[in-house]
């Protein structure tokens, strides 16, 4: 906690170290984090509505929490699932925009 260098809260520390355990069982319960992830999706990725939750984001945080993690959130959940490719809400004039 004296480290400035890192994040110094207890609570996010805690937090850090009991997501890290409870990931860890998923992984092992699902074989892999990402087959837990996209088994909300059957391995589809939803075509998004630009927004900062929906119904998907908040099933799996609620998920999530009834396993025992801790700061995640819908909106959380949601930017998590943007950025690995599970929602495309890219603009339909953008390059990377669903077909």
């Amino acid at each position: 906690m004296q480290d400035k260098g890192i994040i110094r809260n207890r609570q996010k520390i805690q937090a850090a170290i009991i997501n890290a355990q409870v990931f860890a069982n998923i992984a092992e319960e699902f074989g892999s984090f990402s087959n837990y992830i996209w088994s909300f999706t059957k391995r589809q990725v939803i075509k998004g509505k630009q927004e900062t939750q929906n119904a998907l984001s908040t099933k799996i945080s609620k998920d999530l929490k009834a396993r025992g993690m801790v700061f995640v959130g819908s909106t959380i959940i949601y930017a998590y699932l943007q950025a690995i490719g599970i929602i495309n809400d890219h603009d339909k004039n953008c390059f990377k925009a669903l077909g």
